[in-house]
């Protein structure tokens, strides 16, 4: 993982703990939130107020995370909004805690400009035994105020305020002017400069999970249906018509497609498809020689391609269809039928727009799991638990490329792959429509219902 870190890939945008004050704020709200500190002088935190190495001084990468369904969060500075959630166990937790921030900005920057904030992302549930339970939980409600409990008393001195004015001896309540008083020390004049930060609730009907080896749930949708990396017999039983596991991929294919949740990169629009069909290709050939451990030289095209001439009939089913596929796009094939039970099939497709884009995404690179790049920009957990499988060599191309061809441009690259993002104002949810044209009835390539036939 070092070349990763070294490259910027891994840990980037961290956002770095160093001075005396900051770290006595920080170990404040540790205290107060786990009851351990802390004796390290500087270290880096993630947009929870999580830190890697803090986590690696206490033994336990989920001392904020407690459980796996309640993700607590310190706040030092409103820059953690830009930063990443690492030890994701939840794919909306990051977007929650963005969002919080960018919403409350101006308080918190004033709290935070005299302590520390601490919350916590609040779900139904305190517990997780099996994956029906995940089910249970509808919305995300964060919480937070200083360690000192400005906020709170903010709210006191202000019901303590309305009390005077409205009391008509009020001016002669010592007792009460003596709260105002010791309050007003702490908060200053609320009337002036108001203290608030309020409750947010957030819905969270769609999302993917870490716990029970991975597990996708899918319910603002026409259909519902949960998907789960393991065999899906594990899962019990599930309060929603479709349960289906990776290996079922006609029934994930139509079920996407009877939901309108992907599109043909072929027909995706702004998106130059046969550049984008070419990057997968290398991929699943550097993918090939990593298996049949061939030397890829500096893996560049030309490299590649001796190793495709190399491998001659052999090659992957997957490059052999999105070779067809890129033929057709250049007007040198034919439209080439890539049912569901091609191997080729999920690397021919990309999320349609909409409020589960990104989640489409992520299920999307467990399906096509040699795309790398993809795999690496929606799916971080995933990437990660791969790269300590491969080779160095491997590994080093990889490394090289992100660095090359995504480091530079990273929000360019996700919108050239996966168009524009989302918005995150989910009140106003576009209809998902199905895919257009050639796709119409039949799915993208083909039946996916009839992929024997």
């Amino acid at each position: 993982m070092q070349r990763l870190i070294e490259k910027g890939l891994m840990f980037g945008n961290l956002i770095e703990v160093s001075s005396p004050q900051l770290v006595e704020r920080y170990n404040r709200a540790l205290k107060h939130l786990t009851g351990k500190q802390t004796a390290m002088k500087d270290f880096h935190i993630d947009i929870s107020g999580y830190s890697p190495e803090i986590g690696d001084e206490l033994g336990d990468d989920l001392y904020l995370n407690p459980n796996g369904c309640n993700r607590q969060f310190i706040l030092l500075t409103t820059s953690q909004k830009t930063a990443p959630l690492l030890n994701m166990k939840f794919s909306t937790a990051r977007g929650i805690l963005q969002q919080f921030i960018e919403a409350n900005e101006s308080q918190l920057f004033a709290l935070t400009a005299r302590d520390a904030v601490a919350g916590e992302l609040q779900n139904s549930i305190y517990e997780i035994s099996s994956p029906a339970k995940l089910l249970e939980i509808r919305q995300i409600t964060v919480e937070a105020d200083t360690i000192g409990g400005h906020v709170a008393d903010a709210n006191k001195l202000a019901k303590l305020i309305d009390r005077f004015r409205q009391e008509p001896d009020g001016w002669r309540d010592d007792l009460l002017m003596a709260d105002m008083i010791t309050l007003a020390k702490k908060t200053g004049d609320v009337t002036r400069v108001p203290i608030n930060l309020p409750a947010m609730t957030f819905q969270q009907p769609s999302f993917w999970t870490s716990h029970f080896g991975g597990l996708y749930v899918f319910r603002d949708v026409k259909f519902p249906g949960v998907i789960t990396a393991k065999p899906r017999q594990g899962l019990g039983k599930m309060p929603v018509s479709s349960a289906m596991d990776l290996s079922q991929r006609n029934e994930i294919a139509e079920w996407l497609e009877r939901n309108g949740l992907v599109e043909p990169i072929v027909q995706a629009r702004g998106m130059d498809a046969a550049g984008v069909l070419r990057q997968k290709m290398d991929f699943v050939l550097v993918d090939a020689a990593e298996a049949l451990d061939l030397e890829i030289g500096d893996a560049r095209r030309t490299d590649l391609r001796k190793i495709a001439y190399r491998l001659g009939d052999t090659l992957p089913e997957e490059f052999q269809g999105l070779g067809a596929l890129l033929r057709w796009v250049e007007g040198a094939g034919d439209w080439p039928r890539i049912t569901s039970e091609h191997r080729a099939y999920f690397y021919t497709l990309r999320a349609s727009a909409g409020p589960q884009r990104d989640l489409v995404n992520m299920l999307l690179s467990e399906l096509a799991p040699m795309d790398v790049r993809q795999m690496f920009i929606v799916h971080k957990e995933l990437f990660y638990a791969q790269y300590a499988t491969w080779s160095d060599r491997k590994r080093q191309y990889v490394a090289d490329f992100l660095e090359r061809e995504y480091k530079v441009d990273a929000q360019g690259a996700r919108e050239a792959l996966f168009g524009p993002e989302p918005s995150m104002d989910n009140r106003h949810r576009p209809e998902h429509k199905a895919a257009r044209d050639l796709a119409a009835a039949v799915g993208p390539w083909g039946s996916v219902n009839r992929g024997r036939s």
